[in-house]
């Protein structure tokens, strides 16, 4: 029997509303991954973000570089540049040091050219000209028009596999450049990057294999590729420096590229699928063998897409179309790392460069920059990425069984040692602490505590333990590293505690005290001392550290006397009481620096508060503490509202994979971890009108906001699970139980809310 036309249409036509409906609800529509890749002037910090292809938590990065030599921004992509070097298949989100940017690949038409050439040079080399009006992203794509050949290319990627899609226009001189000495800028003078040996293999005119090894911030990387093309290449060119040979089979070297030919109709497409592995050619191919068998570009990027959206969604949110795009592109940012990089089959390169498995979860995840995330990024992932939290564990673990300690900065599976402490402590002992399922405790906490004895970079501790501080004269960047490295002392405490540990407990109790040895009462600040116990002297709180050779490290003295998270009370007392702890907080966020006194690392300034770097991150949420929490409010409220945008300069600073989202993310909800690791979260001042966060236990946590707007900063009331609330923190078991935490907000402050003593923030919250 035929169906009624009129039922075919009217069932077409519900079929594309649904569709349609389907697509307007996704959460991908308000990620703009050009948010943080450009900086807003040339005085600002950049977010250091990419534009490009990528899945949750992938080994694969998919991404133009418009730098031929990139070193900052670090991502290799700077939103304010008009030339595009080609697409590499690594990349790094939002740090302040550039790496990776693996296996270049570049489709050309006429002139052969194997250099990348000048950006203010048209036709100097292989780059072209782009505009972003011709340029687009998503989660899991990215496309882009490169002027200068009329070619369209367009990026989609699986975890281990990148896939390019190019659409020619006719020509009998069409070309794909491969190029493996592109890296990072090779004059940097400091984690100085060299290719130390390269392979190009011919293996036949649709397939492409080989690798390279090199030095940068990762002492030794090793990167293995095979590459498959959807059509023949009529010939190839095989070039090692500024030799060019045609049709060889194999070319070694340290400066190797290939140039493959290819005739094109109008409009044609090719397709390229890289398959990566840090372990062998066999296992690059391995991974896209499983991954991407076949050449369906649409099939792949909707993966892509439909995964980013499976973790978006687990946070659901209500409030204006730019704070969601903030909002969604922030759990984007903080998703794009950690990074997985063991191969399909388990296989990855452990920090002693040796291959193990990862049984029997085949993840082992690398790029933590456990300086920056520690501090909100990891508190979210035990929120709602537990399963990647313990995956993060037993990765730190792994490098503790075979490297001695656990991570402080690790890159491609490799110990950097960027940045100061040992922050991969308060990320296992907070993980213990909640309760987190997929890891050993007790093989964990070995790991605490190994890491927290054993001498290495930075971390003297039998200095530590001799003198109670860190002497300025034996480590630099020693009143930071002190109060860090007390900081994370007390974590080790609280897990040793909780596992009957107590001789432990008392050996590091009483070392997360030692901060107090740093402060000066006659200048009220911590203040560095020379192993004779004899102060440093001169002593100017507004003077920067870098990263040595002063005693802070990417700050002053002002921003690190707020870093006491584990005894904020003791902080308060050392200043003098509310009163005084209170005139100190007000000076801070009004005191302005003078010329030549910031150094690069600082922005996103109100007054000597720093968003754009982590020690500040906290440091708007201690009025809390000190009763007068309507100037948290007040406070938050403006970092939220005008040091983040929707923009591509939308972050205050380097993003720092993960981080400065992170606090966005939370703060955004209205709650925020000043201790990382104590299950406290202090209130603040929640801009969205909802949010509700799925447990993944069949529960959730709901953020109720009435009368939320920019201007009414000010918490006049609260309600938990219905009933009148006057604390100003809540606690992880409020969160985990499924409560509703309800806000009603005014623009002016309600001075009497949360201002008794007993409604600041506890020490513990368990």
């Amino acid at each position: 029997m035929n169906a009624n036309p009129l039922f075919k249409f009217s069932t077409a036509i519900f079929l594309l509303i649904a569709l349609s409906s389907k697509s307007q609800n996704r959460y991908t529509k308000y990620v703009n991954p050009f948010i943080g890749t450009g900086a807003a002037d040339k005085n600002s910090l950049s977010g250091s973000n990419f534009p490009g292809a990528t899945t949750p938590f992938g080994f694969v990065q998919l991404s133009p570089d418009t730098r031929d030599n990139p070193d900052d921004p670090g991502s290799g992509y700077d939103y304010n540049d008009q030339t595009i070097v080609g697409f590499s298949h690594t990349h790094l989100s939002g740090t302040g040091v550039a790496d990776l940017f693996d296996v270049l690949m570049m489709p050309t038409t006429g002139e052969i050219r194997t250099e990348p050439g000048k950006a203010d040079a048209t036709g100097s080399g292989y780059r072209s000209s782009f505009s972003h009006d011709q340029e687009s992203a998503k989660p899991g794509y990215y496309r882009v028009m490169l002027k200068d050949y009329r070619i369209n290319a367009e990026l989609t990627a699986t975890e281990h596999v990148g896939l390019q899609r190019y659409t020619f226009p006719q020509s009998s001189q069409a070309h794909i450049i491969i190029d493996l000495n592109h890296t990072l800028d090779k004059k940097r003078t400091y984690w100085v990057c060299k290719v130390l040996d390269a392979q190009i293999r011919v293996i036949d005119n649709k397939t492409i294999e080989g690798y390279r090894i090199l030095t940068g911030w990762a002492n030794l990387r090793k990167v293995y590729f095979r590459a498959e093309f959807s059509k023949p290449f009529s010939s190839d060119i095989l070039v090692e420096g500024r030799k060019r040979i045609n049709n060889l089979a194999v070319i070694n070297g340290s400066a190797v590229k290939a140039v493959l030919n290819f005739n094109t109709s109008n409009a044609e497409q090719i397709l390229v699928k890289v398959g990566l592995s840090a372990v062998s050619v066999r296992n690059a191919g391995l991974n896209m063998q499983t991954e991407l068998p076949g050449w369906d570009f649409e099939k792949v990027r909707q993966q892509a897409e439909d995964k980013w959206e499976h973790e978006l969604a687990k946070i659901k949110i209500e409030g204006t179309n730019e704070q969601k795009q903030i909002f969604y592109t922030g759990m984007y940012h903080a998703f794009t790392q950690p990074n997985n990089m063991a191969d399909v089959n388990g296989d990855y390169m452990s920090s002693d460069f040796t291959i193990r498995n990862a049984h029997p979860d085949k993840t082992h995840y690398s790029t933590l920059s456990l300086w920056d995330t520690y501090r909100a990024a990891n508190p979210l992932y035990t929120l709602i990425q537990p399963k990647l939290t313990a995956g993060i564990i037993n990765s730190m673990v792994r490098q503790y069984e075979n490297y001695g300690y656990l991570p402080i900065w690790q890159l491609w599976g490799e110990e950097n040692y960027c940045m100061i402490g040992n922050h991969a402590i308060p990320v296992i002992v907070d993980a213990a602490l909640k309760g987190i399922k997929g890891f050993d405790v007790e093989k964990a906490y070995q790991a605490v505590k190994g890491s927290s004895v054993t001498d290495h970079q930075a971390s003297p501790f039998t200095e530590w333990e001799k003198y109670g501080y860190i002497p300025e004269d034996i480590q630099s960047q020693s009143v930071s590293i002190t109060l860090e490295m007390a900081y994370d002392d007390w974590c080790v405490a609280q897990l040793a505690r909780k596992l009957g540990k107590m001789d432990d407990y008392n050996r590091f109790i009483k070392r997360s005290e030692f901060y107090k040895n740093l402060y000066n009462p006659a200048t009220g600040f911590f203040q560095a001392k020379r192993s004779d116990g004899k102060w440093l002297a001169p002593f100017n709180p507004l003077k920067y550290g870098g990263n040595g050779g002063n005693p802070y490290t990417e700050a002053n003295a002002w921003q690190y006397f707020w870093y006491v998270p584990q005894n904020v009370g003791g902080l308060i007392n050392l200043a003098g009481g509310n009163k005084l702890f209170n005139n100190k907080l007000d000076q801070f966020f009004t005191l302005k620096d003078l010329p030549g006194e910031v150094n690069g690392n600082a922005s996103g300034f109100i007054g000597q508060y720093a968003h754009g770097n982590e020690p500040s991150h906290h440091i708007a949420y201690l009025y809390d503490f000190s009763g007068q929490p309507w100037k948290t409010q007040y406070y938050v409220s403006k970092i939220l509202n005008e040091l983040y945008n929707n923009s591509s300069s939308g972050y205050a600073g380097n993003e720092d994979c993960g981080q400065m989202s992170s606090w966005y993310i939370l703060s955004a909800m209205g709650f925020y971890p000043v201790n990382p690791a104590n299950g406290v979260y202090a209130l603040g001042a929640p801009v969205l009108s909802k949010a509700t966060i799925d447990l993944g236990n069949g529960k959730t946590f709901s953020v109720i906001v009435n009368n939320a707007s920019k201007t009414n900063c000010y918490i006049q009331s609260v309600k938990l699970n219905g009933k009148a609330y006057h604390k100003t923190y809540i606690t992880q078991n409020d969160i985990i139980r499924g409560s509703t935490l309800e806000f009603t907000m005014a623009a002016t402050p309600n001075k009497k809310w949360g201002s008794s003593s007993g409604d600041a923030p506890p020490s513990w919250g368990y």
